[in-house]
């Protein structure tokens, strides 16, 4: 059976649910943590919301990883995954991101195996049930992200279009555009990106 799993980010401000005024506890070092205290938090929200086994196997991590993602929700893991960045920001940014983190959980539970826009009209009603109506798709927090050298080029011989990438292709590649121009979708050599050493 083929394992579905569903990497999301999120954009994220607003206020802290009324029971948690202080900060959550906040990852030390380089690796991954549990934070029982959220965990507790999203188990009753989905209890509240009739959700038994999403409330028995939620978990919420701190990823110290992270770089520029706010927080990621792993559906059928029902794992939450918070930026330890957040450490810099006020209490209200960590309750919103766990909000909306613990509403794509609450929305692919709801959907069982039927497939879903990430932030369609199910999360929506979830961010709704979880108090964040209106819900952004994405954040605006100052988190800076590391830049990556880009080493290589690739020209389409007919489109003249060029790709950046930081790592070598290994396999031959072809134009998307021109091979579903003129082929259907299909690929064809004629259009094989041609690489060029930046």
């Amino acid at each position: 059976m083929l394992r579905l799993f569903r990497q999301l980010e999120l954009r994220l401000f607003s206020p802290a649910p009324a029971a948690a005024q202080a900060k959550p506890d906040r990852p030390a070092g380089g690796k991954q943590r549990d934070d029982e205290g959220l965990r507790a938090w999203c188990a009753d929200e989905a209890a509240r919301l009739g959700m038994p086994e999403l409330a028995r196997a939620v978990r919420v991590v701190w990823n110290p990883r992270m770089r520029t993602t706010a927080g990621r929700a792993w559906w059928p893991d029902r794992r939450i995954e918070l930026n330890s960045k957040l450490n810099d920001h006020s209490s209200e940014e960590i309750w919103r991101t766990l909000k909306h983190e613990l509403a794509h959980l609450v929305a692919y539970e709801r959907a069982g195996r039927r497939r879903i826009d990430p932030h369609g009209r199910e999360w929506r009603a979830a961010c709704t049930d979880l108090g964040i109506p209106g819900e952004q798709t994405f954040h605006t927090l100052p988190l800076k992200g590391r830049r990556m050298k880009r080493n290589y080029a690739y020209t389409c011989p007919s489109c003249q279009s060029t790709f950046q990438r930081v790592r070598r292709i290994r396999r031959m590649v072809a134009c998307y555009d021109c091979c579903r121009k003129f082929t259907g979708g299909q690929f064809d050599s004629r259009f094989r990106l041609k690489e060029h050493k930046l």
